[in-house]
């Protein structure tokens, strides 16, 4: 045992190294900034679907008004239903923050800019359009969470290499700081949403389908072990090694599978609307 745990002490470092990681905070910070966005969608899906359920229960029949439950979904779906859109934006900023502390003195990443382009790069990434021009909203929650990851990490990436390298446009010194920051970060907004663009051809040329299917189809083997007994038995026992060895473990851990566990919900809730049981592992049993 002692033999065991001073193995594990000689990787300490590398474990806090994982820990610290800016992606990683990243993915992580992105959202708790959203957590107020889920709690409250949750309690409107609660709301439109337990009183029915506690009154079967109780052999009473009862049943909500149809507008009241079409106005309780309608407020979940208008908040839920963006979720991967929101996560897309507050990664980006949150990474564009921690970066921000390792810039050059003088040369900041626009938080608010970085986050446009963040949005921007997502929707070609994971949405498509309807025969009549409309949004498709499936990609745009949980489902679409890994674009989201994607088009934050590439959209800061993009900032810093131009920001760094002097890739903007310079303004005199009177013009505003608010509009002599938006024409600085022209380029960078620029050359960030193409690169998206690009990806997202090349997906559909490719595949002919969003990029954020595509991703979806890589990862589902893993998302897929993620639940089943083995996979939660190592989750957990990686969790607690962390601890053991002095590192916040859901720290290391979380970020990796939150994306699994978030998209979890929505399954969840068609399975109940289906009349089946939900029976995927969640995000909230996951602390």
């Amino acid at each position: 045992m002692n033999k065991l745990i001073k193995q594990f002490e000689k990787y300490q470092s590398t474990f806090e190294k994982i820990s610290r990681n800016i992606y990683l905070q990243a993915i992580k910070d992105g959202f708790l900034n959203v957590m107020p966005v889920i709690l409250f969608s949750s309690i409107f899906l609660l709301l439109a679907n337990i009183p029915e359920v506690i009154a079967t229960g109780l052999g009473i029949d009862f049943a909500l008004p149809q507008t009241l439950t079409d106005w309780f979904n309608k407020i979940y779906e208008y908040t839920m239903g963006i979720v991967g859109l929101m996560v897309a934006g507050t990664t980006a900023k949150n990474l564009a923050g921690s970066m921000n502390r390792k810039m050059p003195a003088g040369k900041t990443i626009g938080e608010t800019s970085v986050m446009l382009a963040s949005v921007s790069g997502f929707l070609l990434l994971a949405v498509s359009k309807t025969n009549v021009g409309n949004f498709e909203a499936i990609n745009m929650d949980t489902h679409g969470l890994l674009s989201a990851f994607v088009s934050a990490f590439l959209t800061v990436n993009v900032f810093r290499f131009c920001i760094k390298h002097d890739i903007t446009i310079s303004l005199p010194k009177e013009v505003p700081g608010t509009i002599s920051q938006n024409f600085r970060d022209i380029f960078a907004f620029s050359f960030s949403v193409l690169g998206c663009a690009f990806i997202d051809i090349l997906a559909r040329l490719v595949f002919s389908v969003p990029f954020a299917d595509i991703l979806t189809r890589l990862f589902a083997p893993l998302f897929g072990g993620v639940e089943s007994y083995l996979g939660m038995g190592i989750v957990w026992f990686l969790v607690a090694l962390f601890w053991f060895v002095g590192v916040h473990g859901p720290s290391v851990v979380k970020p990796a599978i939150t994306a699994a566990l978030i998209g979890n919900t929505a399954e969840n809730l068609e399975l109940f609307q289906a009349g089946e049981r939900p029976f995927h592992f969640e995000f909230t049993h996951f602390t």
